[in-house]
This record gives structure tokens, sequence and C-alpha cells, in this order.
């Protein structure tokens, strides 16, 4: 496949005063610290698919500072080479130099969103997705049409209309997850009590996707939490916390959701916002960074993101006490790219892993490459998106798992789909502890 830009001398150059609006654009220290040393390369996906310098980590710092300088625009290629990268941050993990390529593609991307005009199927297609996966009603709704939906494509003539389908039409449509209306409209408990002694009191985010189509992993992770001595507070009225949002680029309703989040849960009395999202965790623990500049918020959030804890963190951090029965077989381990290079949280879901008796735990080759998943990224780029799944489907494959096990809901989705036909569950840990801890059989889904 042929990367889907052009190179950088293509954009006509632009002398003069900078190419970014003064609301928080790159900063040129942050800019300086690249030395172009190349150590991000063999882990940057998009390198690694087309070979294109401008398709990695150093050759978009290299675009950044021909924008900060006024030599090139923010349109065209500079657009098309920021919005062909994932966001997975494996570059941050690599860089020997301590480059905070997540800082400057935070900036970058609010300034394509408000200074570049897409054309018009780009921009409704984007609008659709933003107008549905940050709502819990709406998901719900779209739960019964969904449901529907996938009884009808058994029918063979229906499924060769979907197979028909334009490229992200097509590839919305086969990340489609299972849909139950029970599940759909299922609700967490408000309170779940601690088992045994009490150890603790955390607050759940339950999130959008997360709790409309993935309500299974959080009715784990409750019962997990209460196990470990945890009483688990679900806010009925939460909203969405605006990952999915700032992750494109679209800061301001983002940051608005972030405000609405630190609102909802700054008054409980809890030692920890947890979460069981990868991406939710990751933009939660930034709150402090992206309200710095808000006298109103600054503090506020920076004492939220204080107390938010990814779930396996909460595990890992006090000796468990609920009994564990086995679980015999080889459980492969996808790193969550949101979760492993953003938060740096790696040995702990290991760690709880191997908290069940009998597991064999296996890490991937490549296991620094994204799946292709990444926010929105698998529906508006399906054929760099495709490539990468098809690319982790196989070294999953190469370790032979009897279960495949990740925290993420998009690479959930992502994986499932080019592992389809494999038979091997795929789930969250939680969902594993939770057949450990309750002695039943480990689900498929």
């Amino acid at each position: 496949m042929t990367t889907p830009a052009g190179s950088a001398d293509t954009n006509l150059p632009q002398t003069g005063p900078s190419a970014f609006d003064g609301h928080r654009p790159p900063e040129r220290e942050l800019l300086d610290d690249c030395v172009h040393c190349g150590f991000c390369l063999p882990t940057c996906p998009t390198y690694q698919l087309w070979g294109e310098e401008m398709d990695s980590p150093r050759g978009r710092i290299y675009l950044m500072d021909l924008a900060e300088k006024g030599e090139i625009s923010l349109e065209g290629t500079f657009r098309e080479h920021i919005d062909a990268c994932l966001g997975c941050m494996a570059c941050v993990t690599a860089c020997p130099s301590g480059v905070q390529y997540d800082r400057l593609l935070e900036s970058v991307r609010p300034q394509i969103e408000r200074n570049v005009e897409r054309d018009r199927g780009d921009a409704l297609f984007r609008d659709a997705i933003f107008a549905l996966f940050p709502y819990t009603r709406r998901l719900r709704a779209a739960a019964l049409p969904g449901a529907l939906y996938q009884q009808l494509r058994r029918i063979p003539g229906v499924a060769k209309l979907t197979s028909a389908l334009p490229g992200r039409l097509a590839a919305m449509e086969s990340l489609l997850p299972p849909v139950s209306v029970r599940e759909a409209f299922a609700r967490l408990p408000v309170f779940t009590p601690a088992v045994g002694t009490r150890r603790g009191r955390v607050a759940l985010l339950s999130g959008c996707v997360q709790d409309v189509f993935f309500h299974r992993v959080n009715e784990a992770t409750v019962r997990v939490l209460a196990a470990e001595g945890y009483d688990v507070l679900v806010p009925r009225d939460q909203q969405c916390c605006g990952a999915l949002e700032l992750h494109a680029g679209r800061e301001e309703t983002a940051l608005g959701r972030a405000r609405r989040t630190i609102a909802r849960f700054e008054t409980l009395d809890v030692d920890s916002v947890v979460t069981n999202v990868a991406g939710c965790g990751s933009s939660m623990k930034e709150y402090g960074h992206l309200l710095s500049d808000d006298e109103a918020w600054a503090e506020r959030a920076t004492a939220f993101s204080a107390r938010v804890r990814d779930v396996h963190e909460v595990l890992a951090a006090l000796e468990p006490v609920a009994v564990r029965h086995p679980v015999r077989g080889r459980v492969a381990y996808h790193d969550a790219c949101h979760l492993g290079h953003a938060q740096k949280v790696r040995a702990q879901p290991r760690a709880v892993i191997r908290t069940i008796p009998e597991v064999e735990l296996v890490d991937l080759p490549e296991a620094e490459l994204c799946c292709g998943s990444a926010g929105i990224y698998n529906m508006v780029m399906p054929d760099a998106a495709a490539e990468l799944g098809e690319r982790k489907a196989a070294n999953v494959r190469s370790v032979s798992p009897d279960v495949i096990v990740t925290a993420n809901p998009g690479c959930l989705l992502q994986i499932g789909k080019y592992m389809a036909d494999d038979g091997v569950p795929i789930l969250h840990p939680v969902q594993l502890l939770d057949a450990s801890i309750r002695g039943v059989p480990v689900p498929r889904t």
C-alpha cells in the first residue's frame, strides 16, 4: 500500500507568521527537543506500513516546525500526515530524548479542526460519529435497530448488500459489536458494598460505548472490586469524559465534557475514580494539564486527575483477598496503547492476571505496534487500520492463545474483527479475573 499523503515539499510555502493560531500552538521548546535520531521509527505504525518519512513521528515534528515558522500551511499535506497518525504514543515510549510527541499532537489536532475546512463528506462523516458515540442515550436507542440489523445480516441477500458498502461505512459496519438489547439497557447499581472487610471506596466511570455495548465488562469490574474489598459507587447521571473528542482534536466540546465529569465526581467521598477503559483513563489523567490555563478549573482539574486510577492500578496496589480458582490455558495480553504508552500502566495488568492460578501469560511479538483501533481511526482511515489489524491478528495467532485479553473496547472490537474466524475468546482482563473469582467458565465475549 502507498502512503495516503505526499511529501512535505508539495505544500506551497507561506513565509511569514506562524500557520498556527494563538491558542495553544505547539511549543517551540517541545519541537526543539526532537534530534531526529530515528529511535521512534520501528515503533511507529504508519512508518512501518509505508516507510514514508513524513508519516513518522520525527517527520511530523518537522512538519510542525515548518508550520510554526510559517513556511507551510495547515492544509493539504500537513493535515493529511497528521490525520494519518494514530496517536498511539509508542514513539513517546521509545524516544531516548524524552520528546513529548503526545503534547505536540494534542496541540496540533485542534489547530487543524479550527483552521482547516474539511471536504463535505469527511466533515459529515466525522460529525455523525460525534453525534452518536459520546451519548449513552443515543447509543441505547441505536441498540434496538442494531440488534435487528444483526439478525437480518444473517440473511444471504442482506449480507451481500453490506459487502458492497463503501470504505468508511463498511469499516463502521464491520466493527459493530454483538448487540444485546438487555445488556444495552441494563444499569449498574449506584452502590455495591465491599465483600468482607472494606479496604477502600472507589467511584467507577461507566463510560459511553463501554456501558452500552460492553456492559458485561462493567459488571465484572464492579464484582471484582467488591470482592477485593472496595465499596463501588457508580453515579447514575455521569456523562462522557470527552476522550474520543479530545483524541480527534475537538478540544472545545472535549473540555466541556471534562468539566462536567470533574463536577460530577469531585464531591464524592472516594479514594479513587476508577476507569476500565484505556482511552478514558489517559484523558482523565490529563485534565489537570488540559485545563491548566482555565483559572476557574485548573486547581479542580489537577485534584481530580490525581485521583484517577486504572482498575489494574487499584487491583495491583494491595494483596488479593478474594480466592481465585484455576484458569488453565495460554492467555495473550495486548497492551492497549493508551494504557501502556500514554498511562505507562504495563506491569499492573500482567501482575493482576498472574494472580489467577494455572494461567500461562504470554506477550505478543511487535507488542508496541497499535492494533489500528485508535479512537475513531479505524473508521476514518479504514485501509491503514485494516493492515494494522491483520498484522496484529497474525502476531496474536503466532503465540497460539486460548484467550486474548486487552483493556480497551476499541481494541476488543478491532482484534475481534480480524480474528472473528479463530474462535478465541477476546476479553477485558477483569472478565478473566471475575470468572476466576466466581469459579465459572471463562466467557466467550
